[in-house]
């Protein structure tokens, strides 16, 4: 399993630009698929962005599909999502989690993920 730390959140005004990243360690971060969920107060976890071990396959939630991009540098063994065009309703704390190595198919199911970070807040003012 990889140990993950995500950063990069903050207080930003409606329409504004923020990039998350998500610092792995271990040596399975290149073989394994990652994604961004969030968590609104009195909400449930919902899915934001997965990608794929080698970052050639991409899926986005509806609600941010066109203003959130997910990428992966296995380089440097991180992750990151840009989020432009930010919403009151994006507000939530944002976790990065990654599936066990090996595994083909992106999951989109928190269940699904093995190893979660400890989240960051992202709070969009109107």
């Amino acid at each position: 399993q990889v140990q993950l730390v995500e950063s990069g959140g903050g207080l930003v005004q409606a329409g504004g630009s923020l990039r998350l990243s998500c610092a792995a360690s271990g040596r399975t971060f290149s073989r394994s698929n990652m994604a961004w969920f969030r968590q609104a107060p009195g909400k449930e976890r919902e899915f934001v962005a997965a990608i794929n071990w080698s970052g050639g396959i991409r899926y986005y939630a509806d609600s941010v599909k066109g203003r959130f991009t997910i990428s992966r540098d296995n380089a440097k063994n991180t992750a990151y999502l840009q989020m432009n065009s930010l919403k009151p309703e994006d507000t939530a704390v944002y976790y990065c989690a990654a599936q066990k190595d090996n595994i083909m198919v992106i999951a989109r199911r928190s269940a699904d993920f093995a190893s979660w970070g400890q989240g960051t807040q992202v709070t969009v003012s109107s």
